[in-house]
Formats: C-alpha cells, structure tokens, sequence
C-alpha cells in the first residue's frame, strides 16, 4: 500500500460554501490519508460566515481556509475530483476520478436548511473516502 495521500478536489462556483465544507469534511474524516482541496469556478474571494460558523458546531474552524480558483490547480494531479454545480468550468479538472453531486447552494439558506445541506455534504464525503479507500476515522 502507497503510502502517498489521496488527493482530493472538491469545486462548486464561488468556493464559499459547498466546496469548503467538502474539503473540512474531507479533513476531519481522511486525517492523514487525505490531501483535501477546494476551489471554485468563478471564486468569492471568500468563505460564507454561515459555513464558518456551520462548520465551528461540530469542531472545525474553517477561518483558515480561502476561497481559490479551479485554475489554481491546473496541472495538479487529483485523484478524484467532486464537482457541485459548477457548469462548464468544472470540465477543466483533470482527475483520475471524476464525481458530480447535485447538491443545492445553501447561501441564502436559513440555518437549519444549512445545516441539511452541509449534513448531507458530511455523509457524501464519509462514503466518498470509503470508496477511495481512505476510510473514515
């Protein structure tokens, strides 16, 4: 077994939201199994409060993270790439795997639909790195 870590993509349009909380998911549940990354098609330059402070109710602090563009990885070798309502630029990942998830933007949710939203993301991530064999801790 490779001790190389899994690298993982997650794109949605502004990297505010959706993508950022794939990527923490992808932290806390991949540990040192998993490089995760985000990025968006056309990025916010920032991260929503609301995923921040979603994401401080179970533990992360997601005040570190930045919102980056999907160019920033061109030419990166990803191992899977989960795209999230990105349209037309998320092609332009190139991955050995490739994932789309049709998941709503929860941008203007209010908090507990939110909170659905970024559940659902928790559940899709933790079965995703089941799949890539970077189980869950």
């Amino acid at each position: 077994m490779s001790d190389r870590k899994i690298r993982v993509l997650f794109v949605c349009v502004e990297n505010s939201n959706r993508s950022q909380m794939a990527q923490a998911f992808a932290a806390m549940y991949g540990g040192d199994r998993v490089e995760a990354l985000s990025a968006g098609s056309r990025p916010s330059g920032k991260v929503n409060p609301k995923a921040v402070a979603a994401l401080a109710e179970l533990g992360y602090d997601l005040t570190s993270h930045a919102s980056k563009s999907v160019s920033d990885f061109n030419g990166t070798e990803i191992d899977a790439a989960v795209t999230m309502g990105c349209g037309d630029a998320c092609p332009l990942v190139k991955a050995a795997r490739r994932y789309d998830w049709q998941i709503p933007d929860p941008r203007e949710m209010p908090p507990e639909e939110f909170r659905k939203v970024r559940d659902l993301i928790g559940a899709k991530v933790r079965a995703l790195l089941e799949e890539l064999g970077a189980s869950p801790s």
